[in-house]
């Protein structure tokens, strides 16, 4: 984080974008990883990092929606897979 000192004399801390930045990137890269492996957990992982980037106004606002996306899409094929197989796990 970076702190800042306004006139008051209170030192305020910012999220540096670069932060969000890189939540954006991770997100995309859990979410896609997701798909394959451990969608039960790396789904809502992306979708939250996606988010808490979104929300401190990262500048790769296309890759936090697709993080997003994906997160969401993990879950869907996890659904997906639960109903063919009536079973939390699924395989190849």
């Amino acid at each position: 984080m970076h702190l800042t000192a306004p006139a008051t004399g209170q030192v305020e801390a910012k999220p540096r974008p670069r932060d969000a930045d890189g939540m954006a990137v991770a997100s995309f890269i859990l979410g896609l990883l997701g798909l394959l492996v451990l969608n039960l957990f790396l789904g809502p992982v992306a979708i939250v990092l996606a988010g808490v980037s979104l929300w401190r106004g990262t500048h790769r606002r296309g890759r936090a929606y697709l993080g997003m996306a994906l997160g969401v899409a993990d879950l869907v094929v996890l659904f997906a897979a639960m109903q063919f197989t009536d079973t939390v796990s699924w395989s190849l």
